[in-house]
């Protein structure tokens, strides 16, 4: 099969999907693999070293799209994409559609196949390709809500870990799957005070074994409420697999928190789960509303693309690989449950509704 590689086209992303050693295996695998010039650069990954293992490079996105049958990109397609895309293009990336109902209508027009890491699930019900960059967020989130706390960042001038003789800071964390447990270990591991709500029984358990200064509380709406009031960190990282995030908290929570303090939304890519949410690039990441800064930047991983890319590859590269050598590919269910539209039809029942 012929695997295309575009360069990505939002805001400040640096990410690529497939690092040269990937490309490797797919050619010594019979695929060709077309990658566009400076695709990699970001990642710290150079067209030599793409060459170097018989990758052809194309120009341009228009030679990129047009060689290619399957296209393998992080982010959802935008403009310049959408324009390249074709009906027999098999799609494989992060879509994000429930909250992009636009894009929704674009790829059902275009009429191809489109896969979405997000949506891609194993009988268990684990999302392994959503997981790794889940990871990544979890941390970014606690380290630029860390810092959107200083002072000079417009924050309440607050050491979220404290010292002898001050006050810790309060993390709020809502969701214990990847990107929430992820924040709270490394909020945790600063010395704040955290609190997780999560609904699950099993990660409330997990959560309040990492560590004496986390606690783990069912999101009651009164308690949430009450919580909330003295929070100096809050971070949002709900999930309903591939549908819209569902909202925990209100906007009425946010007015009742001290100026300075920080929201971080992860679940944005979804839609967001703060009332008060609204998706935001690296470019021009925050904004305040009632003297509370929020932070909803819906591509977090592509400040690290380094370590993103290389993580994201090494999940998606057995699925790539089966998507390109095998034609009965739907059988196997992990990939069939990732599919979000096909043949300008909507297929995902969670993107139905």
């Amino acid at each position: 099969m012929r695997i295309g590689v575009p360069s990505e086209t939002k805001t400040l992303e640096g990410r690529v999907a497939l690092v040269p050693a990937a490309c490797a295996d797919l050619v010594r695998q019979g695929h060709e693999v077309f990658v566009q010039s400076g695709a990699g650069l970001k990642s710290g990954f150079s067209d030599e070293a793409f060459a170097r293992v018989g990758v052809k490079l194309a120009a341009t996105a228009k030679e990129l799209y047009d060689s290619a049958e399957m296209i393998v990109k992080v982010k959802e397609p935008i403009a310049g994409d959408l324009e390249l895309l074709r009906k027999d293009h098999l799609l494989f990336c992060y879509l994000h559609l429930a909250a992009e109902p636009e894009l929704t209508k674009r790829l059902l027009e275009i009429g191809l196949t489109g896969i979405a890491f997000e949506s891609v699930e194993h009988n268990d019900g684990t999302l392994p390709l959503l997981a790794p960059m889940s990871i990544i967020a979890g941390r970014i989130a606690t380290q630029v809500g860390t810092h959107l706390l200083h002072q000079p960042e417009g924050g309440k001038g607050k050491l979220l870990g404290g010292l002898p003789s001050t006050e810790r800071g309060k993390v709020i964390v809502f969701g214990a799957g990847a990107a929430g447990s992820n924040s709270a270990q490394l909020a945790a591991a600063g010395g704040a005070n955290v609190i997780v709500f999560e609904k699950r029984p099993d990660r409330l358990q997990e959560m309040m074994a990492v560590a004496p200064n986390v606690t783990a509380l069912y999101p009651y709406e009164e308690t949430v409420a009450r919580e909330i009031r003295t929070a100096d960190l809050v971070i949002g990282a709900v999930l309903i697999p591939s549908a819209k995030a569902p909202r925990v908290v209100t906007a009425e929570m946010v007015k009742s928190m001290e100026p300075g303090s920080v929201l971080v939304d992860i679940s944005i890519d979804q839609g967001g789960c703060f009332e008060t949410s609204k998706a935001t690039t690296w470019k021009d990441p925050t904004y305040v509303v009632d003297g509370v800064t929020h932070f909803c930047v819906t591509n977090m991983p592509g400040a690290v693309p380094q370590t993103s890319s290389q993580a994201i590859c090494a999940a998606i590269l057995p699925y790539v690989a089966r998507l390109a050598a095998d034609k009965n590919w739907k059988a196997f269910e992990p990939l069939k449950r990732g599919i979000n539209v096909e043949g300008g039809q909507i297929v995902h029942p969670a993107l139905k509704g």
